[in-house]
């Protein structure tokens, strides 16, 4: 159940080959962003296309159009030559912003040989005028238009702040969603205050960041057909024992593999052996979903129970 989700580790050829040795059984391509090909090919138009020095000796400095690799060409390129040096599943993951976008780039990395796709929708809802419900159509749409072109299984990443996200689930099973990934972390910007600019800031994941996907997951277990996948702070192997207790079908892994390396993925992988054989199962399926919220103890503290609780038990 270890899949080392969409980072820079893809890019190269010798770093997903020691992923899958460490035991990946899949892995998620980086992301192919629409506003990176939008931007590439304006800048292409202008420099390549319509550039005209007006000194035909300086023509020959510029490169030859037909020769020029493109950001896409170079995604599909990856793409071809991690399906021929690996074994495992490649999952190509795409992040749109438009309805085309979304459904032609599906299609060629579908012809282009991905095992399935993840849709990598990163929306931020900042129109006073949209409402909630416009905001989950978004998500419908292009699933349906993408369900319709490729037969590809589609995994869609979610963020956490859906008002109903298992009403809403139910509506992406129905449209023909074959996995959800719990969560899309949206990364946060920050402010320099000596500067006075808005600058971009990554904060890489913790454990702790599992929490609220591990949740949702329990809850969501045996109540929607779709396989769940945890994402967002798995970093260690009781980590990964945590979400599969939980019902999670896979744990896809990033921060922990861009600090560690991708041997890393070994060492959780054994520790995960090692729990497995000290409580004498047979096999993952014995224990998955043993602590969801169906067959938990106490299923309310997953819900309002567990705030009570942790709040009426506080002490400095």
């Amino acid at each position: 159940p270890l899949v080392p989700s969409a980072s820079p580790l893809s890019r190269s050829l010798d770093s997903a080959r020691k992923l899958e040795d460490a035991g990946a059984s899949a892995i998620v391509m980086y992301s192919l962003f629409e506003e990176d090909l939008r931007q590439e090919e304006e800048t292409t138009a202008r420099f390549l296309i319509e550039q005209d020095t007006g000194f035909g000796e300086a023509d020959s400095f510029l490169p030859f159009f037909d020769q020029y690799q493109h950001g896409l060409d170079q995604y599909l390129g990856q793409l071809e030559a991690l399906k021929q040096a690996l074994d495992i599943p490649v999952i190509a993951s795409i992040n749109g912003i438009s309805l085309d976008g979304w459904v032609t780039h599906g299609k060629m990395l579908e012809q282009a040989g991905a095992d399935a796709l993840e849709l990598n929708v990163y929306y931020i809802a900042t129109d006073f005028n949209e409402a909630g419900v416009e905001v989950e159509s978004r998500y419908v749409e292009l699933l349906r238009e993408l369900r319709s072109e490729v037969s590809l299984p589609i995994t869609m990443k979610l963020s956490p702040y859906f008002s109903s996200l298992p009403s809403f689930i139910r509506v992406l099973e129905k449209e023909g969603v074959d996995g959800i990934s719990l969560f899309n972390r949206f990364y946060q910007p920050d402010i320099d205050p000596d500067n006075l600019q808005v600058i971009p800031k990554l904060h890489l994941s913790n454990s702790s960041d599992t929490l609220l996907a591990m949740r949702w997951i329990a809850i969501l277990y045996r109540r929607v057909n779709v396989s769940l996948a945890a994402t967002g702070g798995v970093h260690t192997a009781e980590d990964v024992i945590k979400m599969l207790l939980a019902g999670a079908d896979v744990t896809h892994l990033c921060a922990a593999l861009l600090i560690h390396g991708p041997e890393h993925l070994k060492t959780i992988k054994d520790g995960l052996v090692e729990w497995v054989e000290q409580n004498e199962y047979q096999s993952i399926q014995e224990f998955k979903g043993r602590l969801s919220e169906e067959f938990c103890e106490s299923p309310d503290l997953y819900e309002r129970a567990n705030y009570i609780s942790v709040l009426n038990n506080f002490s400095s």
